[in-house]
């Protein structure tokens, strides 16, 4: 009912052996609650804010307030928790308490039920989202992009401030720092004796170049994925220059220049340039289940075709070393495909490079190409590297030449819907410490200012 709390029948359970007593409600659980971090999904239209709940956290409420307008959106993230509390092995036990009223965010303000704002949806709101929630006092996590066009960049900026004065932590989303091919790569570039130094590169030859291939259409937690109308809006969305390039930014910054604090004033962007993924009403139809493009699309329909700016590439420097970024989207990954990565770091000493295609049957892998000295001479030195890494078994094959295969054990390898467990847990960490490292908030303001600066460059290309 508009404008009225309920809990959510579908996710009643009965008594269980653990000792529980079965599902708790809302009242039963609000005294034990006070010292625990309660999560608030707000307004979720992407399948990540889903993700964040795949599995249960200590010390976190199994309640968990939802404030959304009624709709497919909120369906859909309802149906998904439901499937995570109902699988077979490990289920999680959410508790769904969900408020639909048209005044949702301003209620959600007003009544303070938890502590930490969960924000993954329309990006055309998140700004106002993270400002407003920052400004009331909560914690923030937010899934990537925090902001889509260059005039919300002084909102995030403002929110990062008041969060400082309040004492309170704003947080996205940056699940590609947990994957292990590049969790690899950075750390092989921090050992001087088989890397040097990272080169400062060039325009057609940058130090770094971090490449990326996604799919509108996917298979998501066992089912395929409906995603909203409005993803293919670029208005709501965000362009593909400013949505996933955040990933790729982030990365850069982060292995890099690792614990650096970074500004503004050490981005140069050079180039950059967006063009549309074109798809049919059939392709369209297929991935969101509508007959027909919405009205607010009508704006982006060529020959009864949608073209979407899904794609960009960014070349700049960041303290002087060339970067080159790119991101493209696609409509359906080929068999036994899904979205790939390439990456490639120059060292003096050697090149790292993460590669994901057919030949490594769509699994990051990295290799280390050999540009100084003898492989005889090399070989023991990459040895002694991995030897020296927190990770037991690797090993490595030489392939031709003067290339190396990182061997890299099955058990560190988690998938990309893990990886949000990983990030909420890190987050949870810091909301224990009450702090962050020095780092991270100057870089994400520095990550959202590079991106949103290579949308103003990509705009100005006839």
């Amino acid at each position: 009912m508009k404008n009225t709390f309920f809990i959510l029948a579908v996710f009643v359970l009965l008594f269980s052996s653990c000792g529980e007593g079965g599902r708790k409600t809302e009242k039963e659980t609000t005294s034990k609650d006070e010292k625990m971090i309660r999560l608030i999904t707000v307004d979720p239209g992407h399948f990540h804010a889903a993700l964040v709940q795949k599995t249960m956290y200590e010390g976190v409420s199994h309640n968990v307030y939802v404030y959304a307008p009624a709709g497919p959106d909120l369906d859909q993230h309802l149906a998904r928790i439901e499937s995570y509390n109902k699988r077979p092995e490990n289920p999680t036990h959410w508790n769904e308490i969900v408020y639909t009223g048209d005044d949702f965010f301003e209620e959600m303000i007003n009544r303070k039920p938890g502590n930490v704002v969960v924000l993954s949806g329309n990006n055309r709101k998140k700004a106002d989202y993270i400002l407003g929630s920052i400004k009331a006092g909560f914690n923030v996590l937010a899934d990537k992009p925090m902001v889509i066009t260059p005039e919300d960049f002084p909102k995030l900026e403002e929110a990062f401030r008041i969060a400082a004065e309040k004492g309170i932590l704003l947080y996205d989303i940056m699940t590609e720092r947990y994957e292990i091919a590049t969790i690899l790569q950075k750390e092989l570039s921090q050992k001087k004796e088989i890397f040097g130094e990272l080169t400062d590169g060039s325009q057609k030859e940058p130090a770094v170049t971090k490449e990326s291939v996604h799919h509108f259409s996917k298979i998501v937690s066992g089912a395929p994925l409906i995603r909203p109308a409005w993803f293919f809006d670029v208005e709501q969305q965000g362009e593909g220059i400013v949505d996933v390039t955040t990933h790729l930014v982030d990365l850069v910054q982060w292995e890099c220049f690792p614990g650096m604090i970074l500004n503004k004033e050490d981005v140069e962007m050079i180039a950059a340039r967006r063009w549309p993924t074109i798809l049919t009403k059939e392709e369209f139809t297929g991935v969101t289940g509508l007959n027909e493009f919405p009205e607010y699309l009508s704006k982006d329909i060529k020959d009864g075709k949608l073209n979407v700016y899904a794609n960009g590439e960014m070349i700049y420097r960041l303290k002087g070393k060339w970067v080159k970024v790119s991101v493209e989207w696609k409509y359906r990954a080929p068999e036994g495909g899904g979205d790939t990565h390439f990456s490639i770091m120059r060292g003096t000493g050697c090149n790292l490079v993460i590669r994901q295609t057919a030949a490594e049957k769509f699994i990051p892998t990295l290799y280390v190409e050999n540009i100084r000295g003898s492989m005889d001479e090399f070989t023991p030195k990459l040895k002694n590297a991995l030897a020296s890494l927190p990770y037991e078994g690797l090993t490595f094959e030489i392939m031709s030449g003067n290339v190396v295969k990182i061997v890299i054990p099955d058990k560190y390898r988690v998938g990309h819907e893990e990886h949000f467990a990983q990030v909420t847990e890190k987050f949870l960490g810091f909301l224990k410490e009450g702090k962050m490292p020095e780092w991270e908030v100057p870089g994400m303001i520095t990550k959202y200012y590079t991106t949103t600066s290579a949308l103003v460059k990509a705009k100005q290309q006839p």
